[in-house]
Parts: C-alpha cells; sequence; structure tokens
C-alpha cells in the first residue's frame, strides 16, 4: 500500500475520534484506520454509554477533560439533529447510611470547586420545589453542577420507586447517555468523508528507523510506509506498544453488563442513572441461605458486597430495556476474545438493586431473561488516561480511557489531535502525557490517591 501519514491502530471510539479531529478539523490527509473486527465492537458498543463532569481531584484535570468534552457532544449533536440521542438525565447517587452524608457532602464540596458546576444543597424540611429533576430527552443546558438533596421525603416524592431507607441522593445534572453506535458511526462517517480510509486487519508489526516510525507490517502481508503510528488499540494498547518497544504502564479488568426486561415497569423510564453508594449484603431468603452456606463454592455469595450496583433504563420511552452493573470482583486480566462471562452475574446485580429499588424482588422468583456482554477497563493506576507522544519519534497514544471512553472520547481525540498538529494545547495536556512518570513527586503521590472516580 502507499504511504500513509498517519496510521491508527484500532477502530474503537477513541481511534475513530482520533482520525475525526485530525482529517474534518485539522485537515490531514492520508489517514489510515486499522482494525481486525468491525468498527466500535470489542469494547466501544460494550458501554453504559454514560457521560458526567462529575469527577474527583486531585486537581482539575478529568473535571476540565470532561467538560470540554461535553461541550463538543452538545455541539455535534445541535449540528445533527441530536442523532445520537444525548439526554441530560443526570446521575443520581444515594445512599440510606447517615453516617457517609459528611464524606457525601465533603465530595460533592470538591468536584464543585474544580469546575463541575454549583452545589445546591437541600436540607431536610425544603419544599419539594425547591428542587428540580431533569428533563427525560434533550441535552437543554438547563441546570450545572449538582443538588445534594439530604431529605428523604423529598427523594421519596420525585423517586417513589426507591427503597424507604434512602436518606441522601446527589444529582449531578451535566451527565447522562448517549448512542455510543450512532455517534462512533457520525464520527466515522464525516472523518470518511475526509479522506480517511478503513482497513479490517491485524497489525504485527511497527518498523522503525533511526528511532523513528517508519511502516506497520500486517497479518495480510501488507507493508505500509508512514510517518506517524496512533496506538489507540483499546485493550491491547500494551501489547501493541511493545511492539515498538514501549512499556506502558497499564493493565485490563473484565467489566460486565446486563440487559434485561422489566415487564412490571418497575423503574421509570423518565429515571437517571441511579447508583447505590453503600456496601451490602445479598438479600437471600433463610433457606437460600442456609443452601449457600453450605455449599462452599458459593457461600462467598453471603459475604459482604461492595457499594456501587446501578441501573438505568435503556432505549426509547416505549422499550421495556433496563440495565444492571455491578463490579463487586475487579481484578487484573489479560484480554481474551469473547470476554468470559459469569452465569452468576444477572441474578447477583438483580438482587444488589432490591436494596435500591425493592420492587424488583418481584423478579427474583421468575427473573427476566438477561442478555450478558462485557469488555475491558484498560487503566492507568491512577484511573487517568493516556494521550500524547510516545518515545519513538512518530509514535502515539489514545487509551487507558478506563470506563470512560466515550464520555471522553471528543476531547481525548482533540487533544492527540492538537499534539499531533503542534498546535497550543489545553492546560490539563500533561496530566495525560506518559512523561508525568518521570516526575518522582507524581509517582510518591499516586500511593495517597483514594478515589479514582470508577464505577
Amino acid at each position: 500500500m502507499q504511504q500513509q501519514n498517519v496510521v491508527i491502530c484500532g477502530a474503537g471510539i477513541a481511534g475513530i475520534s482520533t482520525a475525526f479531529h485530525l482529517s474534518a478539523v485539522h485537515g490531514v490527509q492520508d489517514i489510515l484506520l486499522i482494525d481486525e473486527r468491525a468498527p466500535l465492537s470489542l469494547t466501544s458498543d460494550k458501554s453504559t454509554e454514560c457521560y458526567r463532569n462529575w469527577w474527583p481531584g486531585p486537581g482539575d484535570a478529568m473535571v476540565a477533560l470532561m467538560n470540554r468534552s461535553i461541550d463538543l457532544l452538545e455541539q455535534l449533536a445541535a449540528d445533527h439533529g441530536n442523532s445520537f440521542h444525548l439526554n441530560r438525565r443526570g446521575y443520581l447517587y444515594l445512599t440510606a447510611n447517615q453516617d457517609s452524608i459528611p464524606e457525601m457532602v465533603s465530595n460533592a464540596e470538591e468536584t464543585s470547586r474544580l469546575g463541575g458546576g454549583p452545589l445546591r444543597v437541600h436540607p431536610g424540611g425544603s419544599t419539594a420545589s425547591a428542587y428540580q429533576p431533569s428533563q427525560a430527552h434533550g441535552f437543554s443546558p438547563g441546570l450545572d453542577g449538582a443538588d445534594l438533596i439530604l431529605d428523604s421525603g423529598m427523594l421519596l416524592q420525585h423517586y417513589p420507586f426507591l427503597t424507604d431507607q434512602v436518606v441522601a441522593g446527589l444529582h449531578v445534572r451535566r451527565a447522562g447517555w448517549f448512542s455510543a453506535q450512532q455517534l462512533g458511526d457520525l464520527l466515522l462517517q464525516e472523518a470518511r468523508k475526509s479522506g480517511v480510509g478503513l482497513l479490517q486487519d491485524r497489525v504485527v508489526s511497527v518498523e522503525t528507523a533511526s528511532k523513528r516510525v517508519s511502516a506497520v507490517l500486517l497479518e495480510g502481508g501488507q507493508r505500509i510506509p508512514t510517518k506517524n503510528f496512533v496506538n489507540a488499540a483499546g485493550p491491547y494498547l500494551k501489547p501493541v506498544s511493545a511492539l515498538f518497544g514501549v512499556d506502558l504502564p497499564v493493565c485490563c479488568e473484565l467489566h460486565l453488563k446486563v440487559s434485561a426486561q422489566d415487564r412490571l415497569g418497575i423503574i421509570p423510564r423518565d429515571a437517571p442513572l441511579l447508583i447505590w453508594q453503600d456496601p451490602q449484603d445479598l438479600p437471600w431468603s433463610a433457606d437460600e441461605a442456609g443452601f449457600l452456606k453450605g455449599d462452599p463454592e458459593s457461600r462467598w455469595l453471603l459475604d459482604r458486597f461492595p457499594a456501587g450496583v446501578h441501573t438505568r433504563p435503556e432505549g426509547l420511552a416505549d422499550s421495556p430495556i433496563f440495565l444492571m452493573l455491578w463490579e463487586y470482583h475487579t481484578r487484573e486480566v489479560e484480554p481474551s476474545w469473547p470476554p468470559p462471562l459469569d452465569p452468576d452475574y444477572p441474578e447477583i446485580a438483580l438482587r444488589g438493586l432490591s436494596t435500591m429499588i425493592p420492587g424488583l424482588a418481584q423478579y427474583f422468583k421468575q427473573p427476566p431473561r438477561p442478555f450478558l456482554d462485557g469488555g475491558y477497563y484498560t487503566k492507568t493506576r491512577e484511573n487517568r488516561p493516556l494521550i500524547g507522544s510516545l518515545p519513538v519519534d512518530g509514535t502515539w497514544v489514545i487509551g487507558a480511557l478506563s470506563g470512560f471512553g466515550l464520555m471522553a472520547s471528543m476531547a481525548a481525540g482533540e487533544l492527540l489531535a492538537l499534539h499531533m498538529v503542534k498546535k497550543s494545547l489545553p492546560a490539563y495536556a500533561p496530566t495525560f502525557h506518559l512523561n508525568r512518570y518521570e516526575d518522582p513527586g507524581y509517582v510518591a503521590s499516586l500511593s495517597q490517591w483514594e478515589n479514582s472516580g470508577q464505577l
């Protein structure tokens, strides 16, 4: 094949966004996307498809990156008739533990200071009119920041399907979800209109000459000369960079997702993303608990489970589908395809969600038929992405977008494109560059990080 200016390995949302920004925004020509699979089919289409600007520190880089990405998403939606169904329903974090409220308040105040937007506090005895629920459809800016609701009566008035044990909720407003496939398709179409090529094959070697990338070799036998190679390989970020002698500090975790029919209409179709913030014991009957206790392989189901089980309605208003997600096992794994699935996951997630939404217990005896899939979170130790140049001249990386690849995709692709065309960079750019690990102070600080922001 003739020489390409840029070869991008990986046609997930990160690679496609990079191609879009290089071609459609900056006018770069001779760009080729290469992936052994169909675009967006490895991890990007396994996402919860949600977004938020509400991220913890240290520093404001993650909030700034997400604010910029949401700006770009909203502009893209406005320009294309909201073809990827962007909404702004928000994230509603909930707790039944009075003792956790001070930490909830402290964390919310910190993120507000970092640029997440104003924090509105609704104490006990507040009037219901003081809190405005989100609109079910569209992405009208409306309220920014977050509403911290410390009045259980107000929560139950607006969300009567919640447990009556709930004592507080944090409704993050610049948040919601969209269609990952339709966003990716739109960006790919725009990139291809600008001349970007797409080839289904596998990169098996990256050639260098005088410490600079010179060509890539494909499994199909083609050799493609190039001056720029972008590693956007998602879960395969580490082995792809190893092809040219660079060891990236990343690992992979398997994360699963269940979709099922809510045939009883337990979760309203206009609900926000709902997240239970409390650790919990799963609700088993006495007979079930006795059976589990007697089986060494299932006894762990009686252990305390972590916080973070979450759900949202999926699809349009007439859809009966809802999603269930809960990473109660978070282990580093080597990525494989197809990913291994846990057949117990749907029931465990359903029982966990019933603590927050008691009506779901009606499904215990006749659970809805689940559709289970999964993908990999590729992450750095501190759960911040890698975006920028690599030690071999002409090589670049966009990845470690652990669980936030879709929401960050527009700003991440924009940032890498700015690096590559040598234009002015945003203030957050150094925070995501690989060379941050050359700072001994930064590396030493990682042991003190308490909150990665991951769901």
